[in-house]
C-alpha cells in the first residue's frame, strides 16, 4: 500500500547514472549533499480565436518539457557529486544520462536528460563550496504509479 499524507521534503530520492544513457542500475546513484530541489513543468500551448467561439480563445497545451533545479554542497569523492561537477566544459552527449526520481509516495518518474552544470563550486571564503545544476527532460519521462496507487 502506498503511503498517503505530508511527507518532509528529504523523503524525496534522486538518482542519475554516471555512466551516460548507457548507465546500469548499478550505475545509478544518489548525489551526496543536495539541499534543495524545484521540479517545473513548461507547457507549449497553441492558441487560437475561432469565429464560432465568438471572441473566446480555445487552447491545447502540444508539448511538454520538464525541468528539476538542485542546488547543495560540493562533496569531492561521492561519485554522483564527482560526476555532475565533472561535467564542468561538457557538451552534447557529454551531458546525457539517466534521471531517476521516487517520491515518498513510492510513485517513480524516470527520464532520459540533459545537466546543465550551472554552479561548479564556489561561495564566501568561510562558505561550503556550492554544487548547483538541472536536470532538463530528453523525451517522454516514465511515470510509475506507487504501489497500491494512490
Amino acid at each position: 500500500m502506498a503511503e498517503t499524507g505530508v511527507f518532509p521534503v528529504h523523503k524525496n530520492k534522486f538518482k542519475v547514472g554516471t555512466k551516460g544513457r548507457a548507465s546500469t542500475a548499478t550505475e545509478m546513484v544518489v548525489v551526496k549533499d543536495l539541499e534543495t530541489f524545484a521540479p517545473s513543468i513548461d507547457g507549449n500551448t497553441e492558441e487560437w480565436t475561432p469565429m464560432d467561439q465568438e471572441g473566446w480563445i480555445r487552447r491545447a497545451v502540444t508539448g511538454k518539457g520538464l525541468t528539476f533545479s538542485f542546488s547543495g554542497k560540493r562533496q569531492y569523492g561521492d561519485p554522483g557529486n564527482d560526476y555532475i561537477a565533472g561535467l564542468l566544459l561538457g557538451t552534447g552527449q557529454e551531458v546525457e544520462t539517466k534521471f531517476e526520481w521516487e517520491m515518498p509516495s513510492g510513485a517513480k518518474l524516470t527520464m532520459n536528460c540533459v545537466i546543465n552544470l550551472t554552479t561548479p563550486a564556489g561561495g564566501d571564503s568561510t562558505n561550503i563550496d556550492g554544487l548547483e545544476f538541472e536536470l532538463l527532460s530528453d523525451g517522454k519521462p516514465t511515470f510509475t504509479a506507487a504501489p497500491g496507487g494512490a
